[in-house]
């Protein structure tokens, strides 16, 4: 009797008939010795970012993270042990040097690296899809989602779960990716998908993989919400372990949480290691008749700044010789023009610190038409040059914002933004907390934001507004609010650079006269 699976994908309703016939259905016959205790690593790390090269600081790097894994891996080996190594996905977007050269660096240095699989991410959509198809000829490995098909054909894109023999044991591991991904990436590389339901595809499919293997993984790019409260997000990894049984461990990404702990729901062990490289995350399984007997779990930095107490771990040096290629092309493409202008645009911070310039309009403005926000505000200390030559390069863009922040974005009901307004308005000037806008104006009254419209048109009580803003406002910066445990927010990994460049490469040629300071925010 077939199995009916309803699931939604843009514009129509369909429906999705999968036969499984009893026939069909091959019990599995285990391998592993009865009684016998095999021990099993998995290693992991998401949201990576781009970040295939060391931080200003030392920090992360895909040359030290080698040494890490190497010497985990020997030391594995000599406990009698196995291990996998996993990534919870979002490769792409993040670094101008990777980004300009379709993270070659980072897929390739993956392979080197040996990852077993990774699920796709959101931000592995901001490219054409014969990118996408490079990018894993180039890792030479599996890219999981089951809920991510080809419409036409009715077939995962890549695969939906590979099954790895270690010693004795079978692991399953399935891909999962947040349907959001039809929110968060490019509409025109989506158009031949279906995005199906995790939950609903996880009901049918753990089951099967039950039927396949000792231990079941998933291998997400869903979500970390604090006791499944996802907000306006797609469910994540909790509502996921609720709702499936039969899932060993849930490896995460998406949100960049770093779980110290693992968090456990409905028998299921939840992680998920931080951002961008900056930990590697180990589980050290012991495995007896086919069943988790005891398990294990760090997070392991990569020489990390708060991690004072750590030894520092050495760059590999073959990484370095495949990275550094990469690094050194990716520099020297940063002298591409990415556009023009026609008049000098004030970004040096005796003037942005104290009144409305042209740059802080195009730099809010720019931000607003990346995701999609009503709103967007910077403070004036992100931006730290002008710009006064005609032609307009990478570089160019790295002087008037050097410092490297994501783009972000928070879903706020009208009360929430008169009061964020309030505060980003009620900031001094001559000081790098100093407030711009774009997209809303209003006055400032008795420390009151009053008389607000957005987009020229007055509040909406039963509207939500989408404010963008950079990261290092989000976590409470400069002394703004910190939003980040708000249920809306998303860091949407864009570098604040990358955003201004895409605006020029839009645009074309940029004119002053276009952002010319119109008196937004009255001050009374």
């Amino acid at each position: 009797m077939p199995i009916v699976i309803r699931y939604a994908r843009p514009f129509l309703i369909a429906t999705l008939v999968l036969t499984v016939t009893a026939c069909s259905v091959v019990r599995y016959q285990p391998s592993w010795q009865e009684d016998q205790e095999y021990k099993l690593t998995i290693l992991h790390t998401n949201d990576h970012h781009g970040r295939f090269w060391e931080g200003t600081h030392g920090e992360y790097g895909m040359a030290a993270r080698r040494t890490l894994i190497d010497n985990i891996r020997e030391e594995v080996v000599l406990n009698d042990g196995s291990s996998l190594l996993f990534s919870g996905g979002d490769i792409n977007t993040g670094v101008l040097e990777s980004e300009l050269q379709n993270a070659e660096p980072d897929f390739k240095a993956m392979q080197q690296l040996q990852y077993n699989a990774m699920v796709l991410g959101d931000h592995e959509f901001e490219n054409p899809r014969d990118i996408l198809i490079q990018q894993q000829k180039w890792a030479g490995f599996s890219f999981l989602a089951a809920n991510i098909l080809v419409t036409e054909t009715g077939q995962p894109l890549f695969e939906a779960y590979k099954i790895f023999e270690v010693s004795d044991l079978k692991i399953a591991v399935v891909g999962f990716t947040t349907p959001d991904i039809v929110k968060t990436a490019k509409p025109e590389f989506l158009s031949d998908l279906t995005i199906l339901e995790p939950m609903e595809v996880a009901k049918t499919l753990i089951p099967e993989l039950r039927n396949k293997a000792d231990i079941v993984i998933a291998l997400t790019h869903m979500g970390y919400y604090q006791d499944g409260n996802h907000g306006n997000h797609a469910p994540g990894d909790i509502t996921l372990a609720r709702s499936v049984s039969g899932i060993d461990v849930i490896i995460g990404g998406h949100t960049h949480s770093p779980l110290i702990e693992p968090d456990q729901q409905n028998g299921t062990l939840i992680l998920q290691a931080h951002e961008w490289g900056k930990y590697v995350g180990r589980l050290d399984l012991v495995i007896r008749n086919g069943v988790i007997q005891s398990s294990e779990y760090r997070l392991l930095p990569i020489n990390i700044e708060e991690q004072s107490t750590q030894e520092e771990i050495a760059s590999n040096r073959d990484m370095l010789a495949l990275l550094t290629p990469y690094q050194e092309k990716g520099q020297a493409q940063l002298d591409k023009k990415v556009g023009i202008v026609d008049g000098v645009f004030i970004g040096n911070h005796t003037v942005i610190q104290q009144r409305e310039t042209n740059l802080g309009n195009l730099v809010t403005t720019a931000m607003k038409t990346k995701v999609n926000a009503d709103v967007a505000i910077i403070n004036a200390g992100a931006i730290q040059s002008d710009i006064t030559t005609l032609e307009v390069s990478y570089n160019t863009l790295l002087q008037v914002q050097p410092l490297g922040q994501t783009i972000t974005y928070v879903e706020f009901n009208t009360q929430e933004l008169t009061d964020y307004l309030a505060i980003a308005a009620g900031k001094k000037a001559r000081s790098s907390a100093f407030a711009h806008f774009s997209g809303v104006t209003f006055r400032m009254r008795n420390g009151l934001a009053t008389d607000i419209k957005v987009n020229g048109k007055s509040l909406n009580a039963s509207k939500t507004y989408r404010l963008a803003i950079n990261r290092y406002l989000a976590k409470g910066g400069d002394g703004y609010p910190d939003v980040t445990n708000h249920p809306s927010y998303v860091d949407s990994g864009y570098l604040d650079v990358k955003v201004l460049a895409d605006y020029f490469q839009q645009y074309g040629t940029i004119r002053a006269r276009d952002f010319a300071p119109e008196h937004q925010i009255i001050r009374e």
